[in-house]
């Protein structure tokens, strides 16, 4: 047992210190995850809606999706360190794209499970709520002027 043990510290150890910067929004995602497919499931029974296998693959297809979208997020973020490399400068850039990434796809998973409590009958302090939502807000307000400024950028260029 201990020996096991030890291969799963290791191979934990060794994922977070390649993640660095990346790791707790990683983590977060993948609690968040589990939490809101469990709590959907609980919520299923409370909606109109039939519970069905069709919807439980297709809500796992979507979790599957998110990480695909953080692993996206982490190759633009390998290229625009090699661009970074070929170009002669002698510094690396952190999982920037990817963690933007992945705490929009933990904000989403944390609205979705209030949601789903909601659903349930739990009462949801009135601020969460919409805390979560103006921090989404936040996030996507953030990716946009990154967004118009490129644009801005691309344009005077004469592209």
């Amino acid at each position: 047992m201990e020996n096991v043990k030890a291969k799963v510290i290791v191979a934990v150890s060794a994922l977070m210190s390649w993640l660095g910067i990346l790791a707790i929004p990683v983590l977060l995602l993948v609690g968040c995850n589990i939490v809101d497919y469990m709590t959907g499931i609980c919520a299923a029974g409370y909606r109109e809606e039939p519970v069905s296998s069709y919807k439980g693959i297709r809500g796992i297809y979507k979790k599957v999706g998110m990480w695909l979208l953080v692993l996206v997020g982490a190759w633009v973020d390998i290229l625009i360190n090699y661009g970074i490399e070929c170009a002669g400068f002698d510094f690396a850039l952190p999982f920037i794209v990817a963690i933007v990434v992945a705490v929009w796809l933990v904000v989403n998973e944390i609205i979705s499970i209030l949601e789903n409590l909601q659903d349930i009958g739990v009462k949801i302090p009135p601020f969460l709520l919409p805390l979560m939502k103006n921090i989404k807000k936040k996030v996507e307000d953030k990716a946009q002027v990154l967004e118009s400024k490129e644009d801005m950028d691309y344009e005077s260029e004469g592209n």
